[in-house]
């Protein structure tokens, strides 16, 4: 035999509520006789060990009196506790736990703050204290409150959490509720800080001072707050027992709805029968991840038979849990459900009653006492074999130290670790709460948070439960600024917060493919940005190819006037013996016609798919038969005007003539025009390009001239002959038709340099293979002005008037023509 002295120990409550990790559902029957809601009561439990087994006395009728329904929810949490432990045999066999109760209702004081009042007393008096509320800063000072240890963990994700959930619905306006303490300014400083690490800003704070009686004055100033802000999100944190009750239910009462955020001891009933959060698009409550105690409710019916023999009864209590891992099949909106289906729904699976957070709480400083205890019995066996028959003393302050470092594993399957320096980051249940019918409440479990996994993935919400439950998607977001569309940047104003923005169109070329770009991406060279600035498009290669409608054109045009110039090439040497032929220096006839032929067959080159080759083979081409060409022109020119020189007395200059003078011109013009291409190609020739940015949308593959001086030099060089051609010919026009071709030359040359000029301003206002077409087309067109102007005239006398072209019409002076052909 042996007996213990009694071990006091002080548990010391503050009413919450909670939720159970499986099931996920619960319903609740707001109690319309119950004229005080979730009103709980300060209640101390004091612990006791008895030998044997003895039965606590569940209930004395005075005390069933005196507390209120939330706090006799509590106490059967630890009768709960107690009967479970004194009727195991694996912890303190042989011996009992028992508890004395005392509850008294305060109305000006917050729970916990009593224990501040009482810690001296308890302190002095050797009796250590646990406290089963909600976490709370104050009381964690150990200098301060050396004999208190908290059983709630300290909400080092709560920010975090809160923020993941606003980001989840993509949210970033929202406004905070907080108290005016040490515990809502830190809570408020985290959540600072993760609202900018995720872009989310404040709309409004308001902090409610802890003092009971607040001035109305204030409620009215914060309730025009509340409602001046836009944010149609607000979190609420603090403890309950402040006067956030009071402006939460002034604001109801003024119609203000939000959507609200908050914690599980805010998940109330207050004395007007309604939800201390009501919303009618919901609430979001965060809880502590708790899994689900076994036969409490058939613990309270055997404690209370005649007040708890039905679900009803347990449903005005409290929250009661089923099983809904399906929603009615013929429901595709919760709301929209027939009240029968719904009713139908929640007692389709045994339901069982929920413990709220601080019930929990309770339960398990029940089982730490008792395993702590258990631990100083195994440590001093040694010493009880020893001294058999005499009591052993327990130190309470021994026992506290080593409460405060067991771990162990409650009924539930919960590991409780009591060591507050081991403990990982809580984790948290996602509640929605909503009305139903008005009558009733439904809560449902909608996701959960992990503060241990990595980013990103530490909230996860049900996306099919949101949906059938809730009507989030149906509601305007909380936001300062309407989303940026695709196609949009978010620009900055000026004063603002980082959330408040306007929205400019992206840059040409470049995309954002994403709602609320910070910056436009540009596209890569060979692709460009749609007309929405939202996609990315592979540009078309762009060329003047022989399958494009206009290159065919142009080929054919090309191919055409060299079948033609062949043509009157034939009929000049078929009729080289003629007077209109020899009169105008055949030879030279000869070589004009055949250069032109070669200036026709030239422009194919600029035509199709271009190569190195090619690109040297343009260029050069073009200019040295557009040279041959003009000075030819030039050299028929001056030869006219010489032969009307010598006619005049005293004139020496028929030697020019004689040696053939005039047609060095050709050469030495030639040659001129060679060197310069030489240089050209000497130094920087023309070469293969891909330009992405000349259209939009396209690449175009073109010969880059090179060196732009070498180019132009070049094509000066051709217009100073086309310019001298023309002068000469200009000058010598009013010489006698029937001798020379002056005037058609003149005409000629007209046409010529007025193509040549029209494209230079043409040619550098179009793009792409518009600009290759322009330059092809100057050269059929001053080609083809040339042959048409000069030697069209010519083949009509030939072709059809053959009368005029004989020696017999001329008189004779005429006979120079011989001298000059």
């Amino acid at each position: 035999m042996f007996s213990l002295n009694s071990v006091f120990w002080f548990l010391k409550i503050s009413f919450i509520f909670c939720h159970l990790s499986d099931p996920r559902c619960f319903w609740r029957i707001k109690d319309t006789e119950n004229n005080i809601g979730d009103t709980e009561t300060y209640c101390f439990f004091s612990i006791s060990t008895k030998h044997g087994y003895v039965k606590n006395d569940y209930f004395s009728w005075n005390l069933d009196k005196q507390v209120t329904p939330k706090t006799r929810h509590l106490i059967f949490s630890v009768y709960l506790a107690l009967e479970e432990i004194n009727d195991s045999f694996h912890i303190l066999p042989n011996i009992s736990l028992v508890v004395n109760i005392e509850c008294v209702l305060q109305k000006y004081a917050p729970t916990w703050a009593i224990s501040t009042k009482l810690g001296p007393f308890l302190f002095m008096s050797r009796i250590p204290e646990l406290y089963c509320g909600h976490f709370h800063l104050p009381l964690s000072n150990n200098e301060q409150f050396p004999h208190l240890y908290q059983i709630s963990k300290k909400d080092t994700s709560l920010p975090l959490a809160m923020v993941s959930l606003v980001v989840h619905f993509r949210w970033n306006w929202i406004g905070v509720i907080i108290t005016n303490d040490d515990h809502g300014i830190q809570f408020l400083s985290e959540l600072r800080g993760e609202m900018q690490n995720n872009i989310v800003c404040l709309s409004v704070v308001i902090t409610i001072k802890t003092q009971k009686l607040v001035a109305l004055k204030e409620l009215h100033m914060n309730y025009k707050q509340i409602l001046m802000s836009s944010a149609k999100v607000v979190i609420v944190y603090g403890y309950k027992d402040s006067p956030i009750i009071y402006a939460l239910i002034s604001w109801k009462s003024h119609g203000i709805f939000r959507i609200w955020v908050s914690v599980s001891q805010f998940d109330m009933i207050t004395i007007r029968g309604d939800f201390l959060l009501y919303s009618s698009t919901g609430t979001f409550i965060f809880s502590h991840q708790k899994p689900e105690i076994s036969g409490f409710e058939q613990f309270i019916q055997t404690v209370h038979p005649s007040n708890y023999s039905s679900e009803f009864s347990f449903a005005k209590l409290w929250w009661t849990y089923f099983r809904c891992s399906l929603p009615p099949s013929d429901c595709k909106k919760l709301k929209n459900c027939p009240t029968k289906t719904v009713f139908k729904w929640l007692f389709m699976t045994p339901l069982g009653m929920a413990m709220s957070d601080t019930c929990y709480n309770l339960y398990n400083a029940v089982y730490g006492v008792a395993h702590s205890l258990h631990e100083m019995l195994l440590q001093q066996v040694d010493a009880w074999s020893k001294n058999a028959g005499k009591e052993l003393e327990f130190d309470p302050w021994k026992m506290f130290s080593v409460l405060k470092t067991i771990q162990f594993i409650n009924p539930a399957g919960d590991l409780v670790n009591m060591n507050q320096n081991l403990r990982q980051d809580v984790e948290y249940d996602v509640f929605y709460i909503m009305d139903f019918q008005k009558v009733y409440g439904l809560k449902m479990k909608i996701g959960r948070f992990s503060g241990q996994l990595s980013s990103g993935q530490q909230l996860y919400m049900s996306k099919e439960i949101i949906e059938w439950a809730t009507d989030i998607d149906q509601i305007l977001p909380s936001i300062c600024s309407m989303p940026c569309r695709p196609g949009l940047r978010k620009s900055p104003q000026e004063e603002k917060d980082i959330c408040c923005f306007g929205c400019n169109p992206c840059p040409e070329n470049e995309i954002s493919n994403m709602t609320n770009m910070d910056q436009c991406v540009k596209c890569p060279e060979n692709q460009y940005a749609n007309e929405d600035h939202t996609l990315c498009l592979e540009k078309v290669v762009a060329i003047l190819d022989y399958k494009d409608p206009l290159g065919k054109a142009l080929a054919g045009f090309a191919l055409c006037f060299s079948v033609l110039t062949s043509v009157v090439l034939g009929i000049f040497l078929k009729n080289r013996d003629t007077p209109i032929v020899k009169a105008n220096n055949q030879s030279l006839s000869f070589v004009l016609l055949i250069s032109l032929i070669f200036c026709f067959i030239c422009s194919l080159l600029y035509i199709g798919h271009p190569t190195m080759v090619i690109c040297i083979l343009q260029q050069t081409t073009f200019a040295i038969v557009f040279t041959v060409a003009t000075s030819t022109i030039l050299a028929k020119t001056v030869i006219v005007v010489l032969a009307f020189k010598i006619t005049v007395p005293g004139r020496r200059m028929r030697w020019l003539l004689e040696i053939g003078a005039p047609k060095y011109i050709i050469l030495i013009c030639t040659i001129i025009q060679l060197i310069l291409c030489g240089i050209w190609l000497g130094t920087s020739p023309p070469f293969v390009d891909a330009d992405v940015h000349m259209v939009h949308g396209h690449i175009i593959i073109v010969c880059n001239k090179g060196s732009v001086i070498a180019f132009y030099c070049v094509l000066g060089y051709m217009g100073s002959v086309a310019l001298a051609s023309f002068t000469v010919a200009f000058l010598a026009r009013n010489l006698p038709d029937t001798f020379n071709e002056a005037k058609l030359l003149t005409f000629s040359m007209l046409v010529f340099c007025s193509v040549w000029i029209t494209f230079i301003p043409v040619y550098h206002s179009t793009k792409g293979k518009t600009m290759v077409a322009v330059e092809v087309f100057s050269i059929l067109a001053s080609s083809a002005g040339l042959l048409l102007c000069i030697f069209a005239p010519k083949c009509y006398i030939i072709l059809l008037k053959p009368q005029k072209n004989s020696f017999q019409k001329f008189r004779k002076p005429h006979a120079i023509a011989d001298n000059i052909s």
